[in-house]
């Protein structure tokens, strides 16, 4: 296999190909249904999916064949059977699916606004995971151009994976005659240390997201009059949340969360860290913010093997230009937690939800 000649046709290939419709793909505002109730009313899913198979029919390899299945009530998902010269099953998967469009852009950007600049795409869905079905396509082609002998491959496109996949395991199992017995997974939502090396993905954690509310009052009163006597609705859902996680440490402390990372793990993560000289991945800190450690192995295997709680949506409080002297009715969290890859998510939400409501 020619590498070069592989590199200059992918780079035509997604310049011609892929970025036109990303573009189209990123201005379609199809969020997964978790943050959609009327997702399949509104019509988005299916505008997204069309795309989709239009683009799909259009540049398959000529032996394969695209699968639409939809499940009564259940987000569709897109399947492309490509059948093999050699023995192996691979699967490549990737979805369509969007998080919510958030805030915070920059001027002259949005979610639903796709811009070009200084060569990269920025709008919401392009990169998580937009790109999956094109680039898998593309590269089989390129392939398939300089006569490699591949085994069998299934692309898989689901449309429900930020929601949590619920769809998926139907899916699974209604088309397991098609997927097959599965040698390896190709998972184009994942990440990689640098673009230098292959890297693979040997454990993700999992997650469980559930919502908190604390009611004190029936509607909002003056807190001049009632502060004091009626409590503080965040107040108590702080108190509710030091059951569950210490706010020095931000350590989970609900045994059913926890887990002991196994040894061969901790050397994968040595190694990988001596890999890329220490450097890890990066964010974007506020100058008055540090790290929880200062140590690359102890913070890779922080974001990768250890339990954490996240805030991710709050209800009941208004904007701090529309905060009055009023002693609000309610508070609602949206918790998000981060399981090491050995727990179980349906033991950690229910001892989650135990501790909660004792």
């Amino acid at each position: 296999m020619d590498n070069k000649q592989l590199q200059t046709y992918l780079n035509t290939f997604w310049d011609n190909e892929i970025t036109p419709t990303l573009t189209e793909y990123i201005k379609i505002p199809n969020k997964s249904p978790a943050f959609d109730s009327d997702w399949e009313t509104n019509g988005y899913t299916d505008k997204a999916l069309k795309l989709a198979v239009d683009w799909t029919e259009k540049h398959r390899p000529k032996e394969s064949t695209l699968h639409v299945k939809r499940l009564d009530g259940r987000t569709p998902v897109i399947m492309v059977e490509i059948p093999g010269e050699r023995d192996g099953n691979i699967l490549m998967y990737g979805h369509l699916d969007k998080q919510p469009e958030m805030e915070g852009w920059n001027d002259g950007f949005g979610p639903w606004n796709p811009v070009m600049k200084d060569g990269k795409l920025y709008g919401r869905g392009g990169a998580d995971d937009g790109y999956a079905l094109f680039a898998s396509i593309g590269t089989i082609n390129g392939l398939i151009e300089q006569g490699v002998s591949l085994p069998r491959i299934v692309i898989l496109i689901e449309f429900c994976e930020e929601s949590g996949s619920p769809d998926l395991p139907y899916y699974i199992n209604e088309y397991a005659d098609i997927i097959g017995n599965v040698d390896l997974v190709i998972c184009l939502d994942s990440g990689a240390g640098n673009y230098e090396q292959f890297w693979t993905t040997v454990s993700l954690r999992g997650m469980v997201a559930c919502e908190l509310r604390v009611d004190v009052l029936t509607e909002g009163v003056h807190s001049g009059s009632a502060s004091g006597l009626v409590p503080s609705s965040f107040r108590i859902l702080r108190q509710l949340l030091s059951r569950i996680e210490d706010e020095v440490t931000g350590e989970i402390i609900v045994n059913e969360l926890q887990t002991n990372i196994p040894d061969h793990r901790v050397d994968e993560v040595k190694k990988m860290v001596s890999a890329l000289d220490g450097k890890t991945e990066a964010f974007p800190w506020h100058k008055n913010m540090i790290p929880s450690t200062e140590d690359p192995v102890e913070g890779t295997l922080k974001r990768t093997w250890t339990p954490t709680l996240s805030f991710v949506g709050l209800d009941g409080i208004p904007a701090v230009k529309d905060g009055g002297n009023v002693l609000r009715p309610y508070t609602t969290l949206k918790l998000s937690f981060r399981l090491p890859p050995d727990v179980d998510c349906h033991t950690a939400m229910a001892a989650v939800d135990k501790v909660l409501t004792n």
